[in-house]
């Protein structure tokens, strides 16, 4: 979307929010509100003895919908021109999966040398050497059996 019609959108999504915000508080509702302040709460002379609640719930509505509408325009023009842009995370992910695999020459997420591969070795293991007979595991100190007597 060309840039001159978004900043017609937006200036006519600012005029809406403040024409929507003063429709609504110049309603008067059960205390009077706002209208009241203006001298419009009790005769109500300027838009007629009906006229005025008419008139700005109207424009209360159609300014709602025009809001709503230029909101919704604005996101998705925002939301269009978002992804052709890139995350600063992704370019850093990028750079560093090409880094890697293009100094080791393997496929991404394949352990380069000196890397733990979490698999148990593939020759034989030597088994632990066994303490002697009577003699304590290294490591736990030389305690007599407790006696089962008092």
């Amino acid at each position: 979307m060309p840039g001159f019609l978004i900043v017609i959108i937006t200036v006519v999504h600012l005029v809406a929010c403040a024409g929507l915000m003063i429709s609504i508080l110049l309603q008067s509702g059960k205390g009077g509100g706002l209208a009241g302040a203006f001298g419009g709460g009790s005769s109500q002379t300027l838009f007629g003895g009906r006229g005025a609640a008419s008139f700005l719930s109207r424009a209360s509505t159609i300014l709602a919908v025009v809001f709503f509408v230029t909101s919704l325009t604005l996101g998705l023009a925002a939301s269009r021109n978002a992804t052709s842009r890139t995350s600063l995370i992704q370019d850093e992910a990028r750079r560093r999966a090409t880094q890697r695999t293009g100094t080791a020459g393997q496929q991404p997420g394949a352990p380069t040398s000196g890397q733990p591969t979490g698999q148990a070795p593939a020759g034989p293991v030597p088994a632990p050497s066994a303490p002697a007979t009577g003699a304590p595991a290294s490591g736990t100190p030389a305690t007599p059996p407790p006696s089962g007597g008092k």
